[in-house]
């Protein structure tokens, strides 16, 4: 993941985007605080599922920067939260489709046996080791709700 980054930055300073390699500067700035944190405590570089998460949730908070500059009426800085976001989606898994996580919704109720809400939790744990990065987790945490209700 990190080399993929790199190799990302190296050609898009060749193309002279900007755009692309403050963002892609952004992530790897990120990936490396983290680093930083890990080794004060004693722990391995980050790996490539925390990497996926890190890059979540910068989406995350650029969807928010995006919103809150809509209602400030800044479209242009709206675009450019969005712009970083598609870059950084770039190295994320797709995601899946709101049926495909309904049916994995499904899928682990039944593996885990769960029958009613006080199961939800573990659940959740079995979707977020099984598809990191790949679902909205609080949306699949309604359908779980729902299933299990």
């Amino acid at each position: 993941m990190r080399d993929r980054i790199a190799e990302a930055l190296k050609d898009a300073m060749k193309l002279q985007d900007k755009r692309r390699v403050s963002t892609l500067r952004l992530i790897q700035t990120a990936i490396k605080d983290r680093d930083i944190a890990n080794r004060g405590v004693g722990k391995d570089p980050v790996s490539d599922e925390e990497i996926m998460q890190i890059l979540t949730k910068m989406v995350k908070q650029r969807e928010e920067s995006a919103r809150a500059f809509e209602e400030g009426n800044r479209l242009e800085l709206a675009d450019q939260e969005r712009e970083e976001i598609a870059i950084i989606r770039e190295f994320l898994p797709k995601p899946l489709a709101e049926e495909d996580v309904k049916r994995a919704c499904a899928q682990v109720i039944d593996e885990v046996g769960a029958d009613g809400l006080r199961d939800m939790g573990r659940c959740m744990t079995v979707l977020k080791q099984k598809f990191p990065g790949r679902m909205d987790f609080g949306k699949a945490s309604g359908i779980v709700k729902g299933l299990l209700q």
